[in-house]
């Protein structure tokens, strides 16, 4: 069995547009912008022996507000850039009840699967609560990037950090 760290992408890898507190994804590949030591960051992680799989909500696709070549075009961009393994998107919105749409556990589970992955011994790293959900279902120890998000917190990670530099630090001190 293999370990992974399973990233969500907005607020994590790259930077988020924060209105009024709410995060929101880049509207366009022009408004992506990899965050400071992402790229170095999943090296070391990847370097380490481990997975990098990112697993992403982007309902705006659901919601008619953003088109899915888009959402693929950023993610290519991103495959291009950071040593990422795989990224698993969920297109749906909260009605849809899907068991791919964080905080639901599918995406992980689905990836833990077909690349045989222990999720005892795997992380995920998230900017919301959400992600904290999703990880803790499924088994991983989650860790908070905090960006002062205006939401509250429904889900505890296993440790709060302010940037994925520091996520992976504690990650690697794990081990």
């Amino acid at each position: 069995m293999r370990r992974a760290v399973f990233l969500d992408r907005d607020g994590v890898l790259n930077r988020t547009i924060v209105v009024q507190g709410t995060p929101h994804p880049p509207a366009n590949l022009a408004e992506l912008e990899v965050l400071p030591g992402v790229v170095q960051a999943c090296a070391q992680l990847r370097g380490a022996g481990f997975l990098l799989i990112v697993v992403t909500n982007q309902p705006d696709v659901a919601r008619g507000t953003q088109q899915r070549a888009v959402v693929e075009a950023i993610n290519d961009a991103l495959l291009s850039k950071v040593a990422i393994d795989d990224i698993r998107v969920c297109y749906h919105d909260d009605q849809d009840q899907c068991s791919c749409r964080k905080p639901q556990p599918g995406l992980l589970l689905q990836a833990a699967k077909e690349w045989q992955i222990d999720l005892s011994a795997s992380f995920m790293v998230g900017d919301r609560w959400k992600d904290i959900e999703s990880g803790r279902q499924a088994g991983c120890k989650t860790i908070l990037i905090d960006g002062a998000y205006r939401e509250p917190m429904q889900s505890t990670p296993d440790h709060r950090v302010r940037s994925l530099v520091e996520a992976s630090e504690w990650i690697l001190r794990q081990r």
